[in-house]
Formats: structure tokens, sequence, C-alpha cells
């Protein structure tokens, strides 16, 4: 398979004959139907998580064959679902092509978000430097718009984490707290990610994350290993860095993103492992509310905006 897009953009064309493909991103491939015309085995498998499930199959299928007419060979063996360096290694092949819009060479403003698995309540959730999201009954669009500030938590959420935290170990308080905080941006503003991985509640357990933004495209800088510091700057990629809407984070690794906040409104940014998000893995960023226009009221029919959109008619 030629690699050619990844997430609606063209990338540096690169061979490969398996792909990763994490929730929430895409691909396009190009493949020469140049072999016998026979029809052949694809498969499909799970990887950075132990499979319960065989490896699905489906048929590359060449006319005028039947495709109840199955292949004499048996079907390739996806790879190991832990073959973590492999995944590494096709991640970093995933470049820009060179028409793509470059990162700026600076940014206003940087948070580090750091993923840990904690307890609330004696359930385990998901945080992000100890914040778990619990998203409010008032979606957060019409709350900006009409400054109703009992609709989420004011306070602003935290942009970094103890320096003395070691992502290597399960938290030593494995107890998390619950909010609905924002971060909010200046209009265009440019703005660095980092997405930093720890240990998850059992001992040597590191999940991989996928972590998608809404509304934006990003620069993916780059990728590392352990605890991130300001000298791995040094390693960031500004000459052809992939511009996706979906990055992975690797088990005990961070993951350097860049974006320019230029799309007025209220976006999600959270692991795309549905679950995930459901036990709180991910935050809220806002930009420019104020230049929107009107909102369109079927986003404002619930919560406090519903009551004041319903009070509105009864005059």
């Amino acid at each position: 398979m030629l690699v050619v897009e990844a997430d609606g953009n063209y990338v540096q064309p690169f061979l490969t004959n398996s792909l990763d493909i994490y929730s929430g991103e895409s691909y396009s491939v190009l493949i020469t139907t140049n072999q016998k015309p026979n029809n052949y085995w694809i498969s499909a498998g799970v990887i950075g998580r132990e499979p319960h499930t065989p490896q699905a199959l489906t048929l590359l299928n060449y006319l005028p064959n039947s495709v109840s007419k199955l292949p004499k060979f048996p079907p390739p063996v996806t790879p190991p679902w832990n073959d973590t360096a492999r995944s590494k290694a096709f991640t970093k092949k995933v470049l820009a092509h060179m028409n793509t819009p470059k990162p700026p060479k600076n940014y206003d403003r940087r948070i580090i978000l750091l993923n840990t698995q904690n307890k609330y309540n004696g359930f385990i959730k998901w945080a992000i430097n100890n914040v778990s999201l619990s998203l409010p009954a008032t979606p957060y669009l019409g709350s900006l718009k009409y400054g109703l500030q009992g609709a989420f938590d004011q306070a602003n959420p935290p942009e970094n984490y103890p320096e003395t935290y070691d992502v290597m170990k399960p938290p030593v308080n494995t107890n998390t707290t619950v909010g609905s905080g924002i971060y909010k941006f200046g209009y265009k503003n440019t703005v660095d990610v980092i997405l930093q991985n720890a240990n998850a509640l059992t001992t040597g357990v590191s999940e991989v994350h996928p972590w998608h933004l809404h509304g934006h495209d990003f620069w993916v800088l780059g990728y590392g290993e352990g605890k991130f510091t300001n000298n791995d700057e040094s390693k960031f990629n500004l000459k052809n860095p992939p511009y996706k809407n979906t990055a992975v984070i690797f088990p005990y690794g961070w993951t350097a993103l860049r974006f320019v906040a230029d799309n007025p409104g209220a976006w999600a940014f959270h692991c795309h492992i549905e679950p995930h998000l459901h036990m709180g893995m991910g935050v809220v960023l806002a930009e420019g509310v104020e230049r929107l226009g009107d909102i369109p009221h079927e986003a404002l029919a619930c919560g406090l905006t519903g009551t004041r959109l319903m009070d509105t008619h009864k005059h």
C-alpha cells in the first residue's frame, strides 16, 4: 500500500504492508492490481490492547472471479497487538507533503495535559491534570455566548501537573476530582499542547490513547519517551510535521501538538476511545466566541439555554 493521505491532508508517500489506524484517524492508500487475477485476503486486527476476538477478514476481488471463491493461501497474520516499536516506526513515517502549510515557528501558549487513570467515588475514571471531565447539562457554546456563568465551572482548569509526579508509576493518591472548566485561548493564538502519558492504576500498565481535536487540524511536532521537559523542544519537527486532527500517545510517552486557535467556538479535545471520553478523558477548548453570530436553536435546547429559549418564546 502506498500511503498518500492522513486525516484529509496529503503526506509524503511511503510504502507499507500494514496500516496502524487509531480510532478517529483516516488514511488513503493506493494499490496496484498487478498480481495474478485471483482473490486475496485482507486482514484487520487490534493494536494497543489485547484482542479478545479473532482478526477480521475481507477480500480483494479480481473480476471476473466470484467473491465466493476463497483464496488458496491462508490470510496474512496482523502484527502483534503489543509491538509498540513497530507502531512507533509506522507513525513516525507519516510526514507532511511539501505543499502542506508549515507550523508557526513559535507558540503563544503551552498547556501540558497529564493523562492518568484514577478513582472517583469508587469508580474508575480517566483524568487530565487530575480533573475528570464531566460535561454540563448546558452546551458550552450557548453558555459562553450568553454569559451564563452558572452553567459550568468558571475556574480555569490546570495547565500543567506537579513536577514531582512520576509518570512511570501508578498515582500515589488514586483519587481524582471532577470538573467542567474550559481552556480559553485568544483568537488566532498559536497553542502548543503536550500530551503526557503515564502509568495507569495497575503497575506496569500504560495504555495507548488516540487524541482527536474538533474544529481544527494540528501539526504533530514530535513524540518522545518518558516525561516531557523543555529540553525536548530540540526534537520538534518544524520542517514537515504531519497535519492531522488525531494523534496517538504511546505508553509512558509524550506527543507534542501545535495549532492555531482561529475557528470561533467551543471545541472538544478528547481520547477517541469512546468509553475513555465518557470516563473523563477529555478537555474543552474555546476561542473567539464573541465573533459568532446567531447560534441555531437546536444547539441551545438543553439546560439553562433551553430554559432561556423557552422563556423567550413565551414572550
